[in-house]
């Protein structure tokens, strides 16, 4: 019996943003003529480009909003197009639990680039990532911005806590002064203005020095020209509602199970104006419990019987890519003198 992925659920929010292909055979040279919508960078992107157009959109339209839970390697983030969302959000909590770490300043720019180069490989939706507070003074902003971009991001996070920065519903957690926030956020806009398009999100966590302290400085992230703003641990509907008015461009909104922000559905933070949603907990905790779960279900299977099926073999060679892989064989299949199946040649740009 041949596996096959099972979705139960229909994703709820619509969008149509397909990725570009050129037209006509495969290999053959011709010339393409494209639009791209929504590009702000030097040098468009085509993920950036339908990132920010499907946040724009969501922005105008409060039946929709790009949810997303937030993945941290390439399987995940797999499963996560698999599902039917329109994004990837490598955020920093899951990506650090991945690495057996709390979200407290331990990944560094490589490592995220790392998994940025991971999820890009295995989706063909946009990917995001987390920047955190660039990883230095503004000029270390902007070479992550520009890395990220370069790695395949369609999109970054930057915000203003103090290095080593902490998940924004943890305690500990510190803002820089006004002129370091404002200088970081330039810093990520110039490397998106003049370099490789990428969509640019500024995050705060300034409501710990009341709300007037985040709202000043939502209102000069957006005079300096970020795409969208994210004010962490807003506590609850009102919050939300009067942080969406306030700011005046796409806001995103964040949803920790059991955390300080009130948990509100997708569908009603699309009705409050947020354009997007993120769950960064969500994969962590499944993983912990599944895991766990699993492990003590082995333990007790090894006095009394043969392992626990969690899943088919053909489910699971599915899952990790081996029936993509086997395709790929079939077609170089090769003996000592040409391939087995030999496919129409492409010579000189003409099949």
């Amino acid at each position: 019996m041949t596996a096959s992925i099972v979705n139960t659920h229909e994703y709820p929010f619509k969008f149509d943003e397909p990725i570009i292909t050129k037209p006509g055979n495969p290999g053959v040279i011709q010339d393409v003529t494209v639009t791209l919508k929504n590009v702000r960078g030097r040098i468009p992107s085509l993920q950036a480009s339908r990132l920010r157009t499907m946040m724009l959109e969501a922005h105008n339209d409060p039946s929709k909003i790009l949810a997303h839970v937030c993945s941290y390697d390439g399987m995940s983030s797999r499963l996560v197009e698999e599902s039917g969302q329109p994004m990837v959000f490598l955020a920093g909590y899951p990506v650090a639990s991945g690495y057996g770490l709390p979200d407290t300043g331990y990944i560094a720019m490589q490592e995220m680039c790392d998994k940025i180069q991971d999820s890009v490989r295995q989706v063909s939706i946009p990917v995001m990532a987390d920047g955190d507070t660039g990883y230095g003074s503004p000029m270390n902003v902007r070479r992550t911005v520009e890395s990220y971009a370069l790695a395949g991001a369609a999109g970054v996070m930057i915000e203003d806590q103090t290095w080593p920065k902490r998940c924004g519903h943890t305690k500990g957690k510190a803002v820089v002064s006004r002129g370091e926030a404002y200088a970081r956020i330039q810093a990520a806009c110039d490397a998106r203005d003049q370099g490789l398009d990428i969509f640019v999100l500024a995050r705060t966590d300034a409501l710990i020095h009341g709300w007037e302290e985040a709202m000043a400085r939502v209102q000069e992230f957006r005079r300096i020209g970020v795409d969208a703003v994210f004010v962490e641990a807003l506590p609850d509907r009102e919050a939300m509602k009067q942080c969406v008015k306030e700011s005046g461009i796409p806001t995103f909104a964040n949803i920790i199970e059991g955390g300080k922000t009130e948990n509100l559905s997708a569908k009603d933070l699309a009705e409050l104006g947020f354009c997007a949603v993120a769950y960064p907990w969500t994969l962590v905790a499944a993983n912990l419990k599944s895991i766990r779960e699993t492990l003590e279900a082995c333990k007790k299977s090894m006095t009394i019987g043969a392992p626990p099926v969690i899943l088919s073999f053909d489910e699971v060679c599915l899952g990790v890519g081996f029936n993509k892989y086997w395709k790929g064989e079939e077609r170089y299949k090769y003996d000592e003198n040409n391939l087995v199946t030999p496919v129409e040649k492409v010579v000189n740009g003409q099949s």
